[in-house]
């Protein structure tokens, strides 16, 4: 990203970016740049569509019998569904992964293979790429968390539980900490009495779980007080206006909609525009068993509006360039198999051999389309992309080696992803 100087902030603050933040948070991270003493790390918005998205009402419509009309983007020969028609005017921002591939249509298990790029086996737990964007684009001691998980709500059939990323031999320090609501931030963040009673009360809690861990050591323990540490922390920080969506001006609000999704979004940009390197933001009820069509048509009217404008704001705040929006699930689901019966139907059950992702911002190239199905939408023709390969193309966006080498607590050397994995190049 080019260093910006004291001629852009002039013209940034022209054209009212400066002043659309009114926290100030732009204004040292626009002094560090002008003084080249700091280059802003990578962020990464990951839109985590939890159940399963039809690809057929969405991004890559079959040919054949399909449910709903395909409308032009703005790149020649490449359709959408017509409900996302705001997105479908972006596709030149947007990278189109039509090929994915993986081959695991179990909820909690292709879940866990989207997010670490291994089925899990019930003995070794496995970072996601949340937890190694933490450890690698994240800041020691900074006073917001480095990984942030934001639940947008369920719309329609859950899936079974939200999933929670572990941070696994990374340590507890790189786990997500969690927002349930958008609109109130991080819960249980206000004392009950003063907050200098309160620091009191709290260095007589953290000296005797100390002691109480010098002398039995416990995973457990151990994360308990990181989390509580890193309460304490934000409890002092003036940064946690981050999380207050009503400091945002009302126009801004009012672009991202009234639902828990749009509200959710926004959110995540404000802690982008703040220094958090990854955001997840998870929307669940997409186990559209019995079909998609109606349900999907509902959630775009919230969806299509908000994702939009969370692509036009980081581009006004110079932070598009810098901010990898992944919009992801754990599979896609069944094409148009049999023209009757339980999830035979188009967008009905699970499906992990042909279904579509995609990725804009943090250097992906927009207007490209990686991979093609067959005109019902069931098999990869060309170029597959199995699940380690998606992740190391998040990793080459954010600059994070998916090859380097960790400690276990054991002392066994651990890499992210496998010596295979390689990015999609034609994603840059």
């Amino acid at each position: 990203m080019p260093r910006n100087t004291r001629r852009d902030f002039l013209k940034l603050s022209a054209a009212g970016v400066v002043a659309a933040s009114p926290s100030g948070w732009l204004l040292p991270q626009i002094a560090f740049a002008a003084d080249g003493k700091a280059t802003r790390p990578k962020a990464c918005i990951m839109l985590h569509m939890q159940g399963g998205v039809s690809q057929h009402h969405t991004f890559t419509v079959p040919e054949y019998k399909a449910e709903n009309q395909q409308i032009d983007t703005a790149v020649a020969g490449v359709k959408f569904c017509e409900y996302f028609p705001k997105l479908a005017a972006r596709m030149g921002d947007i990278c189109l992964i039509r090929g994915m591939s993986t081959g695991n249509s179990v909820h909690e298990r292709a879940r866990i293979l989207m997010h670490t790029g291994y089925n899990p086996n019930g003995t070794v737990q496995y970072p996601s790429v949340g937890n190694i964007a933490s450890a690698e684009n994240g800041i020691a001691d900074a006073e917001l968390p480095n990984f942030v998980s934001v639940y947008a709500g369920s719309d329609g059939l859950g899936s079974g539980p939200l999933h929670r990323s572990v941070p696994a031999y990374l340590g507890p320090k790189h786990a997500p900490v969690p927002v349930n609501d958008p609109a109130k931030g991080i819960e249980n963040l206000k004392t009950a009495v003063g907050l200098a009673d309160f620091d009191d009360s709290a260095r007589l809690l953290a000296d005797f779980e100390e002691k109480g861990q010098l002398l039995r050591p416990s995973p457990a323990a151990a994360a308990h007080q990181a989390n509580y540490r890193k309460a304490l922390q934000l409890l002092h920080s003036n940064k946690m206006k981050a999380f207050d969506l009503d400091a945002e001006p009302l126009k801004a609000r009012e672009g991202y909609g009234k639902s828990q999704f749009g509200k959710s979004l926004l959110l995540a940009r404000r802690l982008v525009e703040t220094g958090v390197p990854f955001v997840e933001v998870t929307l669940d009820g997409w186990d559209d068993h019995g079909g998609a069509v109606k349900n999907i048509k509902r959630r775009a009217e919230y969806m299509d509006p908000s994702i939009s404008r969370l692509i036009d704001d980081l581009k006004v705040r110079g932070l598009f360039e810098s901010t990898l929006i992944v919009f992801m699930s754990e599979f896609g689901r069944t094409p148009q198999l049999a023209d009757s019966g339980y999830n035979q139907t188009l967008g009905a059950g699970h499906y992990a051999k042909a279904w579509t992702t995609w990725m804009a911002g943090g250097g992906i190239k927009g207007g490209v389309v990686i991979g093609k199905v067959d005109a019902k939408g069931g098999e990869v023709t060309d170029r597959p992309v199995n699940a380690q390969d998606f992740l190391a193309t998040m990793c080459h966006a954010l600059k994070i080696d998916p090859h380097k080498e960790y400690l276990s607590k054991e002392g066994r050397p651990m890499t992210f992803l496998g010596k295979n994995a390689k990015p999609v190049e034609e994603a840059f």
